[in-house]
């Protein structure tokens, strides 16, 4: 642990609120990270809430209720998971409620934005109102072919769920929405106004949901520039765990320190109950 890189400890005990990122942070895949459950343990014990912010796109809150439930033996409510994906929805039925929204994603993300009565279309042909993209799986070069032409025919704006450039998986990582969206920028000029992690908004939803305050709030991941950066935006004290992405070097220059550095979601817990 660098103690010039992590604050107060006691002020760690005194957390409430915990946003966690999932994969690396506490879990990868189907795995459970060491740790992770008695942590979710502990913070019920002490009158805490945990919420779920991920930039995975991919799946919707009951997904994720799911998942939980079957990978983790984990009970968990559908209001917990502050997805990419939620925010994006949110933000598309704030602003676009009736317009044309050209996506680029899965069927599954798709789905989710037309059962919430937003008019989606995944072909560049008439009147586009705006364009988003997102992490998706099921990626074909016809579908960047037609993301191409909606950026470079119109002047619709250009959204992505999450800045991310690679998705933890079992064997490393694969290209996530950040890296989709560089091909497009690459290839057409374009950049997007990402909507997921790091936004604050994803902080401020958190602290909407459960009633705790920026004091007792603390945000946890495995990456520097979504979701230590998110903490940071929202004004809120960061954990990053390196059991993902950012590893303890890269804390020597970065615009976006963390307030505690721990090697895992175990030691973390450990400063949490005070058992060292």
């Amino acid at each position: 642990m660098n103690a010039e890189m992590n604050a107060d400890l006691n002020r760690l005990r005194r957390k409430k609120l915990f946003l966690f990122d999932i994969d690396g942070t506490l879990a990868l895949g189907d795995t459970l990270y060491e740790g992770s459950a008695e942590l979710l343990a502990h913070i019920d014990a002490v009158g805490g809430r945990a919420y779920y912010i991920t930039n995975n796109s991919t799946r919707s809150g009951q997904d994720y209720v799911e998942r939980f439930r079957r990978a983790f033996r984990l009970e968990t409510t559908e209001d917990q998971f502050i997805t990419s994906g939620y925010m994006t929805l949110r933000f598309l039925q704030a602003h676009f409620p009736q317009g044309k929204i050209f996506v680029l994603g899965t069927a599954s993300f798709t789905a989710e934005l037309e059962k919430n009565g937003l008019r989606v279309t995944e072909t560049a042909d008439g009147d586009i109102d705006c364009i988003v993209a997102a992490y998706d799986s099921e990626l074909t070069y016809e579908k960047l072919i037609q993301a191409c032409r909606a950026l470079s025919t119109t002047d619709a704006p250009f959204y992505g769920t999450n800045p991310d450039l690679c998705c933890p998986i079992d064997f490393g990582f694969v290209p996530d929405c950040g890296a989709i969206c560089n091909m497009l920028t690459d290839a057409t000029g374009r950049k997007p106004v990402y909507l997921g992690k790091p936004s604050a908004s994803v902080v401020e939803l958190g602290l909407s949901l459960s009633g705790f305050s920026r004091e007792e709030t603390l945000v946890v991941g495995d990456r520097l520039y979504t979701d230590i950066a998110c903490g940071i935006n929202g004004g809120v004290d960061t954990c990053v765990v390196f059991t993902g992405e950012a590893k303890p070097e890269d804390m020597a220059d970065t615009p976006y320190p963390a307030d505690y550095c721990f090697s895992d979601i175990k030691e973390l817990l450990m400063h949490c109950t005070g058992a060292l």
